[in-house]
């Protein structure tokens, strides 16, 4: 076993803990570029490491109050099916173009994470999310648009879970902060279990076809340091500003996207 596995489960879950969405992305070149994965067992690993991690980080949220379990797990069953299909498409996709795809998702990713870095704090983040119901009988109403909203996003995640094996948090946070009104430390929170949920649904897809190999002593001794990192990660908050620490991991996502698109490309002529 290579001797990186543990600082690099470490790190990815310093990277969860502290940053909470986004935080994971860096698992799958993690796994390929520097443990010599396969890429596609690369992204089965990955759901399993993400999932557990994210299952263990959401215990002190969960002490906290920090989450709507009721919520969190409508909006993980929802995602169902989008998990389902990416798992099903990721088996029909080569490897480098899998990998091609994955270095643009990342750099989304960055754009995105400074985006919200740079943004002023939101007051949506002081909104009761029990404010607005989706549905009432007496008068019978239906919130629709923020239903379908709902619905659409949940999908959405549970395709990018399935299909590049990522936690998808990055989108998770400001949908359940835009779609349900919650605030941030509740969707962050939430996230998480959100996210564990839709690893397990991608998992199940991917193991029940029986066509990946996975590295199980790899794999225990990564997910083992993400743990700890990510427990770890979750105290550096509360003594670096999040914003920079956002930013310096948007900076480092778009290195490996380069590098990682840069290879992809290249194997593709």
């Amino acid at each position: 076993m290579s001797p990186l596995v543990m600082p690099l489960g470490l790190l990815i879950g310093l990277a969860l803990g502290a940053l909470g969405g986004g935080g994971s992305i860096l698992t799958v070149p993690a796994l390929v570029y520097l443990l010599d994965q396969d890429p596609r067992a690369a992204t089965t690993s990955s759901l399993l490491i993400v999932g557990l991690t994210s299952l263990i980080a959401l215990t002190p949220h969960a002490r906290a109050g920090r989450v709507r379990f009721g919520q969190g797990l409508m909006f993980g069953a929802l995602g169902t099916g989008g998990s389902f299909a990416g798992s099903a498409l990721a088996s029909h996709v080569s490897p480098q173009v899998l990998l091609t795809a994955f270095a643009g998702l990342m750099l989304v990713v960055a754009v995105l994470m400074l985006a919200r870095s740079l943004r002023p704090p939101s007051a949506a983040g002081h909104e009761d999310p029990t404010a607005e119901p989706f549905i009432t009988f007496h008068p019978l109403t239906c919130a629709c648009p923020r239903v379908a909203k709902i619905v659409v996003t949940a999908t959405a995640v549970g395709l990018l879970t399935g299909f590049f094996g990522v936690g998808g948090g990055f989108i998770l946070v400001p949908a359940l902060v835009l779609a349900l009104a919650f605030p941030m430390p509740v969707a962050v929170g939430t996230s998480l279990l959100v996210i564990a949920v839709n690893s397990a649904t991608a998992l199940t897809a991917r193991i029940s076809t029986g066509s990946t190999h996975l590295d199980w002593p790899l794999l225990t001794t990564f997910t083992a340091a993400a743990i700890a990192g990510s427990l770890l990660g979750g105290r550096i908050t509360t003594r670096v500003q999040p914003r920079h620490l956002t930013q310096a991991f948007a900076v480092l996502l778009v290195a490996v996207a380069v590098y990682t698109a840069a290879s992809s490309i290249a194997s593709l002529r």
